[in-house]
């Protein structure tokens, strides 16, 4: 994570939404040029990454009666705050890289928990009640509610997080809908579907339990569904969106290892693969990042031999140079094995 020296802190205004359409790329409350402007003049890591928590798209629609989707503002007033709160921590990170470098975290689900755990904390917008509240049976855990938050109007809200990337196995031809459970993760022990039916089923609705009056929140909480990630589609591969799934959400591709010099070669020339805990954020990187943080990256020919090596999909990105000398994520996307669709699909249809 870059730490740098302090920035001078630049105002992104947020734009209010208009139509029934407006917004839906981003946060409620920040139009998507707002989203990214803010993106492409953050430079610390951990900060880009907790914005794109923040204020990317969610990966779904609202799934009713259950499934509300979280809203991290009540008004644009406080998303505003939010920006400008983003500002000021890029310019000083350091108490966050101080949060997230006292436990070793392995796991993007538990990376993201820690940025959006201590943005409540300290933010300005909604507040953290408890996290990661255990409910119990009988001495058997039920569950786990991942965050209790209360508004600054005062809601109580019950939010499940979750980050994923799924790959699209269906055979996408332009005219053909996708299925849920066509997105498939890239070792293949998770579905779009089931992660769903799991998060609607069980984990929304345990704050609504009555052994939930025990743990020392009193409620009613209201449970909404905090997911964001992006989804990956094989190269010249375009299906429809499922209903469920918002399409404003991120995208990425998808090719097999013997298809991955052809893509390649019309792509980019400079390419790294992206280890788990930067999947988050698009990556950017500075002079000084490189060569501090020692990261490579090669052509790709050199690439494709690294992926050689790994036992299942590896996740990469293509990078191209701006005026200032910064590397800059164009695209990502994953180099699966050649036998991996056919795994896929069988998979998917299960």
């Amino acid at each position: 994570m870059a730490g740098g020296g302090r920035r001078a802190v630049e105002r992104v205004e947020v734009t209010p939404s208009e139509g029934p359409a407006a917004g839906s790329d981003a946060a409620p409350g920040i139009e998507a040029a707002s989203r990214d402007t803010l993106l492409d003049t953050l430079h610390d890591s951990a900060v880009r990454d907790l914005t794109w928590l923040l204020l990317s798209a969610d990966l779904l629609r609202p799934q009713p009666p259950v499934g509300t989707l979280a809203n991290p503002f009540d008004t644009p007033q406080e998303a505003q705050a939010t920006i400008d709160w983003l500002r000021a921590l890029d310019a000083a990170p350091e108490p966050l890289h101080r949060e997230l470098a006292a436990t070793r975290i392995t796991r993007l689900g538990r990376y993201a928990e820690r940025l959006l755990g201590w943005s409540l904390q300290h933010g300005p917008a909604a507040r953290l009640v408890a996290a990661g509240v255990p409910l119990r049976r009988a001495g058997v855990t039920l569950g786990e509610c991942d965050f209790l938050v209360q508004t600054r109007q005062g809601a109580r809200l019950h939010w499940e997080l979750a980050v994923k990337c799924y790959l699209h196995a269906g055979g996408g031809h332009a005219q053909s809908s996708a299925r849920l459970s066509d997105y498939v993760g890239p070792n293949l022990k998770d579905r779009f579907d089931l992660k769903l039916a799991h998060v609607l089923n069980h984990q929304l609705p345990l704050s609504a339990r009555e052994e939930f009056a025990s743990v020392g929140y009193a409620g009613p909480w209201t449970p909404q569904m905090f997911i964001k990630g992006w989804l990956f589609y094989r190269h010249g591969e375009t299906p429809l969106d499922p209903v469920e799934v918002d399409p404003a959400h991120g995208r990425g591709w998808w090719v097999t290892r013997d298809d991955w010099q052809a893509f390649a070669a019309a792509q980019a020339q400079k390419w790294r693969t992206l280890p788990r805990l930067e999947w988050l954020a698009p990556r950017r990187y500075t002079p000084l990042e490189v060569q501090t943080a020692g990261l490579a990256f090669v052509d790709a020919q050199t690439l494709g031999g690294q992926t050689l090596h790994q036992h299942g999909p590896a996740m990469v990105a293509a990078f191209a140079e701006d005026s200032a000398g910064n590397l800059v994520e164009r695209s990502r996307g994953f180099i699966v094995p050649d036998e991996w669709p056919e795994l896929a699909q069988s998979y998917a249809r299960l």
